[in-house]
């Protein structure tokens, strides 16, 4: 019964379409077949992507040793027996079990946001970037969280390679060669060790660039990189970088990027065309739009079944959700908001959901972390996995099986494996394509909407998206 007057089926709503959100409907398709199938329930999911991304292979990405394509899962194809729609809710009333959003086509219709009604929320809508007040980050800071970020970001690097051999300026030529990262964690590391080993790839091409030209920065906050490695591997992986001529900077603040310069808390300063912002993330602004109660860091507040406390019939996981971890030796830790608790918090929570629809007794996620890998480039990693360090080629092969096996679909694993054969067989593709990010742009100026002094407007016969 809903609303107390007709019987309808019980509506589950997942809002948010990544680890947490797919892997959740998906199990649940599979746990509650023959519900679905005599139409005694339905799952709708509310995505602003209709893919799921895989985030660890962005790095690889950026490089070109993935196509991006091959990063992402279809939620249509994966969700057969959902209700998706490409969307973004904007606030969710759980007192009267509703949810707002818009969609592609709210603008044009001019009605506003959509309603719609459930009997059990999934709240996931994950985590974004953590920014800071820091001058000229809007204006010129490139963030590393989606596909989109990760092929703009390649197209970046290749194009100052261009700007580089190309200038006649020495000024324009030392900023389009220096590429500064902030954030030591997995993001800055792994992006920063695939692009470095693709960018001194492809300055052999170039007659007039050499690799040891580039200059390559890794801006840290705290006092170590890779904290999830161990302190060991995260010394090992310094030392890698910098015997690769990239210049780390521990306990090291970005205080401004204005006017192309990078400026650190150390008094340094670096003329630069690149300044990659990886420095943590924070959730979704989605939870401050509900009335669900949130912890002092504005994350869903969950007990260990992944419901949320004090709100009958709301769950949550992933980065979005502060669940306890009862693995842990010291009370009141939380678990990561990371990958590995997300993709297995989702089994968990699928499965109390279809327990809670049943009437039967839910149970706790418990899962105890066994480690991590990471890469730094092209047969380059570290890993820490139950208890065993490795580096080299070994964590770099580790680091690919893994996430081979924990990509999503027989489809996807195929691919991605068929692509890594062929780049160890082939060299490596240094294509730039920042006219994808522009695709009108040539139509445009032929058609005259765009003034050929418009200084926004790619130079005719010139590369398009240009930075």
């Amino acid at each position: 019964m809903r609303h107390g007057r007709v019987r309808e089926p019980a509506r589950i709503l997942v809002v948010g379409g990544g680890y947490v959100g797919m892997y959740t409907a998906l199990r649940l398709q599979k746990k509650l077949r023959g519900e679905l199938r005599s139409g005694a329930v339905e799952i709708v999911v509310v995505t602003p992507d209709p893919y799921m991304t895989y985030q660890p292979f962005l790095p690889e990405a950026a490089a070109g040793s993935i196509s991006p394509r091959h990063v992402v899962v279809s939620l249509r194809s994966v969700l057969e027996h959902c209700h998706v729609i490409v969307g973004e809710v904007v606030a969710v009333d759980h007192a009267k079990r509703t949810a707002s959003y818009t969609t592609l086509a709210s603008k044009d219709e001019g009605t506003g946001p959509a309603t719609v009604t459930y009997d059990e929320l999934v709240l996931a809508p994950g985590s974004v970037s953590r920014t800071l007040p820091v001058p000229g980050l809007a204006e010129f800071g490139i963030g590393f969280k989606t596909v989109e970020e990760a092929v703009g970001l390649r197209n970046h690097v290749i194009e100052q390679l261009d700007i580089a051999s190309s200038t006649r300026d020495p000024a324009v030529r030392d900023a389009a060669l220096t590429f500064v990262f902030v954030g030591g964690g997995y993001a800055g590391v792994e992006a920063l060790g695939e692009l470095e080993d693709m960018a001194r790839y492809a300055a052999k091409h170039y007659h007039n660039v050499k690799p040891e030209d580039l200059k390559w920065i890794l801006v840290e906050a705290s006092d170590r990189i890779l904290p999830e490695v161990g302190p060991e591997m995260g010394r090992y992986t310094i030392r890698e970088l910098r015997g690769r001529n990239v210049d780390v900077r521990l306990a090291t603040r970005l205080e401004s990027c204005e006017n192309r310069t990078a400026v650190l808390s150390d008094g340094s300063r670096f003329p630069t065309r690149t300044v990659v912002w990886t420095a943590g993330v924070k959730p979704s602004p989605l939870l401050a739009a509900t009335d669900l109660p949130l912890t002092g860091r504005g994350r869903l507040r969950c007990t260990a079944a992944l419901a949320v406390d004090g709100a009958p019939h709301a769950w949550g996981a992933g980065d979005a959700a502060a669940v306890p971890d009862v693995t842990a030796d010291e009370p009141g830790t939380e678990c990561a908001p990371n990958a590995q608790h997300a993709v297995r918090q989702a089994r968990t929570l699928a499965d109390n959901i279809a327990a809670s629809l049943r009437g039967q007794a839910l149970t706790d996620y418990e899962h105890a972390y066994v480690g991590s890998v990471a890469s730094l480039g092209l047969h380059k990693g570290v890993a820490h996995v139950y208890g065993r360090k490795v580096k080299g080629y070994p964590a770099w092969f580790m680091h690919r099986i893994y996430h081979l096996n924990r990509v999503p679909t027989v489809n996807r694993k195929a691919r991605v494996l068929t692509e890594w054969t062929l780049s160890a067989l082939f060299k490596r593709e240094i294509v730039s394509l920042g006219s994808l990010e522009r695709p009108r742009a040539e139509f445009e100026l032929a058609a005259g909407t765009v003034p050929p002094s418009d200084p926004s407007a790619p130079p005719a016969g010139g590369p398009k998206g240009s930075p």
